[in-house]
Parts: structure tokens; sequence; C-alpha cells
């Protein structure tokens, strides 16, 4: 399994579309085998759900994210998992131990700084 957190230097972003990158996990059995951080390519509508699913993501976890986008990632047969604060590895870590639930929060604008994971 592959989990790509929307990742601003090591913490999870506020909103994935607006990202520095997205740091992807490779798990088994439950357990963190390897990572590695890949640059966003750029942030352009329905664009990203296809380039996390060419990285074989099947997990997106992040703080805040449009509903499109949800829906997009969905349709990617990618999970979403929204509202996540913190360090990308603690909130792996968390999700790994069936501790973090996402919130189905939306973002509603673009003019989102600051407001995406309330």
């Amino acid at each position: 399994m592959k989990i790509a957190v929307a990742s601003e230097d090591k913490l999870v972003s506020g909103h994935f579309g607006h990202c520095e990158g997205f740091t992807i996990y490779d798990v088994n059995d439950n357990k963190i085998l390897d990572k590695k951080f890949v640059p966003n390519p750029g942030h352009k509508p329905g664009f990203l759900p296809v380039f996390l699913k060419e990285q074989k993501a099947d997990i997106i976890i992040s703080g805040g994210m449009g509903a499109h986008a949800q829906e997009l990632f969905n349709e990617n047969g990618i999970e979403v998992v929204v509202g996540a604060q913190g360090a990308s590895d603690d909130i792996v870590d968390r999700y790994l131990k069936g501790e973090l639930k996402s919130t189905g929060s939306v973002c509603t604008e673009h003019q989102h700084e600051g407001h995406c994971n309330e």
C-alpha cells in the first residue's frame, strides 16, 4: 500500500493542491518500509489525482481539499483523508494504528489560506 501525504516541510499541508509536494510512504503489514518526497508538479484542475494514481498511491492525506478533487480521487480508487494536522510521519503512524479518520471537511474556495482544515 502507498500513502501520499500532502506535505510542507515535513508537516501535513493545509491544502493538497498548493502543497510543496507529497511524501509517499510504502507500507506493508502496517509498517513503513520506505518514504520519498515528490515535488508538486503544479496545481491544475483534475491533474493531481491522476498524478498520484500514477505514483501508485492508495490513500491521500491532507489538511483540506475541495469537493471536486475528493470526487476525482475517489474515481481513481484513492481513499481521501482530510482534516489531518501535524507531522507527516506521525499522521501516517496514526492512520496505520486506526487512530486517524477523515473529518470529511471540504474546502469551498481557492482563497483557502488558513481555512481548509477548520
